[in-house]
């Protein structure tokens, strides 16, 4: 009987370590090489960078710009001060809560001071389910031009032009949704026109 049990044990001993070696070395490697060889800036996080060649953040998480000579985001849950990577989630409000009801009663405010008139786009109260995302609707980005421009001292023409620049559009123009990085796009405005 123990000899059965061992002549049994040796074959999953043997099987564990080599597919712990594959699954656990080989496959990565594999995979890791690949994504280097195919898309190295999406595999090394889509970082963006400055003109002096630093990096600043990535494409794919959020940041928070409160100054009125940038473009703004959609507001953040994610940890106490909002864009906290290392706490994101959303806020897991429902549409009761009294705590969701009054910060986008605050922050539509807001926005309809900025621009009074224009019906405020959905993405610029509502936070997403991560609490990181980059990107802003068109519609909230040029709800957000004359801002911007006032406080940067040029044309609205020009930032609304700038807009359309960094506008990325579906997949095949039909998987996803018009979108504009709010990064990137502050990063262009900061090219275009001085840092206040």
């Amino acid at each position: 009987m123990l000899k059965d049990f061992i002549t049994s044990l040796r074959p999953a001993i043997v099987l564990t370590l080599l597919f712990a070696l594959l699954l656990g070395f080989v496959y990565p490697a594999a995979i890791t090489g690949i994504g280097q060889i195919i898309a190295p800036a999406a595999a090394n996080g889509s970082m963006i960078k400055n003109a002096k060649g630093n990096v600043i953040g990535s494409a794919l998480v959020g940041q928070s710009f409160a100054s009125d000579a940038y473009f703004h985001g959609r507001p953040s849950a994610a940890g106490k001060n909002g864009y906290d990577a290392t706490a994101s989630s959303g806020s897991n409000l429902g549409p009761t809560s009294k705590a969701l009801f009054d910060r986008v009663k605050t922050d539509l405010a807001a926005a309809k001071a900025s621009a009074p008139g224009i019906n405020v786009p959905a993405d610029l109260v509502t936070a997403s389910a991560s609490g990181l995302d980059p990107d802003i609707s068109p519609e909230a980005a040029l709800f957000q031009v004359a801002r911007v421009a006032k406080a940067r001292g040029v044309a609205a023409d020009k930032v609304k032009a700038l807009v359309a620049d960094n506008t990325a559009y579906p997949l095949l123009g039909f998987v996803g949704e018009p979108r504009v990085n709010v990064l990137a796009l502050n990063l262009a405005l900061d090219r275009i026109t001085p840092r206040p």
